[in-house]
Parts: structure tokens; C-alpha cells; sequence
């Protein structure tokens, strides 16, 4: 493949972490850090009693946190499907630079804007292989230096 159609490569460093060198596809960073991976669901077994119903209303209670991040999540979700394709337009017709970024798991490392699409893939093809050598996501440059 190319160095400048490549999105996204995934490396391990020598200490074993995997690392997601990828472009940013809208402007902003998602506010959410990391995902729930699930809600707590009630023992089974409950019966009529009002002993099982007080069971079942305090898992209730402890499952509506949960359902509020997953409800917050899929807003942003579909909030970022919505403006995707104008983010895309603005990108390609007014010439707006890529964000390169790094991440560990979720969170994001480093970043850095790195002009055009070849650009940006010959960046993130270089980020990754400064990562998989053990020397950490290399120095920003300036752009508009270049």
C-alpha cells in the first residue's frame, strides 16, 4: 500500500504497548475518554417479593449512570456522522491541514497538524516507525515551515 493512502497503522513498541497512529477525521477530540463495557444487570431469579423488588430498583439505580454515558456516547455518535461529511468538504475544498495523532488505547499521546493527505500519511507512516523502534512519538514541527 502506498505511505500516502495509509489511515491508520498499528505498532507495538519494544515494551509491548500497541500504538494507533491514525488521522483525526473531524476538528475536535471526542470528550468521552474511555467506553462502559456494560451495564450491570440484576441476579437472576428475582421473584415477587418485596425483597426482589427492592433489589431490582436499586440495580435500577445503579444502571442509570450507565445508561446516561451510553445514551451521552451515542449522541456524540451520531452528532459526528452528522458533521463527517462537512468536515470532509471543508477539508478537501479549503485546503485545511490533517491532524496526525498517537494514541495508547484510547487516549491520545501526541498530535500534530501535518498538512495534505500525502503529508499526512508520510507522517503518520514515520510516527510509527519512530514508535516501533522504542523512541516515542518524534518532536512537533511547524507546519508552515515546510
Amino acid at each position: 500500500m502506498p505511505a500516502s493512502t495509509v489511515s491508520v497503522v498499528k505498532v507495538k513498541d519494544p515494551d509491548g504497548q500497541t500504538w494507533r497512529v491514525t488521522r483525526r477525521w473531524v476538528p475536535w477530540r471526542r470528550r468521552l475518554r474511555g467506553v462502559v463495557d456494560g451495564i450491570p444487570s440484576p441476579p437472576s431469579g428475582l421473584g415477587d417479593d418485596p425483597i426482589s423488588a427492592t433489589i431490582a430498583a436499586i440495580f435500577l439505580i445503579i444502571a442509570i449512570p450507565f445508561l446516561l454515558v451510553g445514551l451521552i456516547a451515542l449522541v456524540e455518535l451520531l452528532l459526528v456522522l452528522l458533521l463527517l461529511p462537512v468536515a470532509l468538504v471543508g477539508r478537501v475544498c479549503f485546503g485545511r491541514h490533517w491532524v496526525v495523532e498517537a494514541r495508547k488505547g484510547f487516549s491520545v499521546e501526541w498530535d500534530e497538524r501535518s498538512g495534505g493527505w500525502r503529508t499526512s500519511g508520510l507522517r503518520i507512516r514515520g510516527v510509527a516507525e519512530s514508535l516501533q523502534r522504542g523512541e516515542g512519538p518524534p518532536p512537533q514541527r511547524d507546519v508552515n515551515a515546510s
